[in-house]
């Protein structure tokens, strides 16, 4: 689904280059939930962003769905990211103006393609999430919560390749957090989506399949999960522990 091979990126200022991904390699298979987790610095939102086609990568290779995102005209990476790709942000970045039902509906909007299926598609979606009793209301009047949930939703109206979650739970409460993160586990059972996150939160992290902690630019460790949730954030944890020392 997702393949990252040789991955580098850098940024100038004035005359001196700071290498911040130091080829990077990994893939992400069809129905999984991987999490990307580091230190500030350590290249995260960066890998997020070059997949997301939103900033050009200096060496190597992105393929998404078997489509090579290097050398892409900007007509073509704009219709990448509005089909092949759903977005998940730490901010929500919903419409105010727009009904929940219609926040759901805007990559469709865009498209002109708001018919009787995607109608159908955002009350399976409101009811997979919890959220089918607010579709009449507007972001003012819903949680934070709500509002993530939402925005999963959203990141699922064109069954896209695969969701780019960036700090989904950055501004939730615990409760929310989890919320959330579930939302996303039920979107991975009941429709086989694949979801790449990134997250500085191991009780977010522990509900996934896979996380790839990155350090100073590289790939500094992949856990996979074995056994139970908890167990698996008390492993994140000792490896954060032992990346900092």
């Amino acid at each position: 689904m997702l393949y990252v091979k040789d991955l580098h990126k850098s940024y100038e200022v004035g005359k001196t280059k700071y290498p911040v991904l130091k080829g990077i390699d990994f893939h992400v298979a069809q129905g999984e939930f991987v999490a990307v987790m580091g230190p500030s610095g350590s290249g995260k939102t960066t890998l997020l962003n070059c997949i997301s086609c939103y900033i050009p990568f200096d060496k190597g290779s992105i393929t998404v769905g078997g489509i090579k995102l290097a050398g892409q005209n900007e007509e073509t990476l704009a219709r990448v990211r509005n089909t092949k790709l759903g977005f998940v942000f730490q901010d929500f970045m919903l419409l105010d103006g727009l009904t929940i039902r219609e926040n759901i509906l805007v990559p469709r909007i865009v498209q002109g393609e708001v018919g009787q299926e995607a109608e159908q598609l955002t009350d399976k979606l409101a009811a997979m999430f919890g959220i089918e009793h607010i579709l009449n209301k507007y972001p003012a009047e819903i949680s934070g919560g709500e509002k993530q949930r939402t925005a999963v939703a959203r990141s699922l109206i064109n069954n896209p390749l695969i969701i780019l979650a960036d700090e989904p739970t950055g501004n939730l409460d615990s409760k929310s957090s989890r919320t959330v993160i579930e939302a996303f586990g039920n979107a991975k059972a009941q429709m086989n989506a694949t979801i790449f996150m990134v997250t500085h939160d191991s009780f977010a992290a522990s509900f996934c399949d896979r996380v790839i902690l990155l350090k100073d630019g590289n790939i500094y460790r992949q856990l996979e999960k074995n056994g139970s949730r908890s167990e698996f954030q008390d492993e994140l944890l000792d490896v954060i522990k032992e990346m900092s020392e």
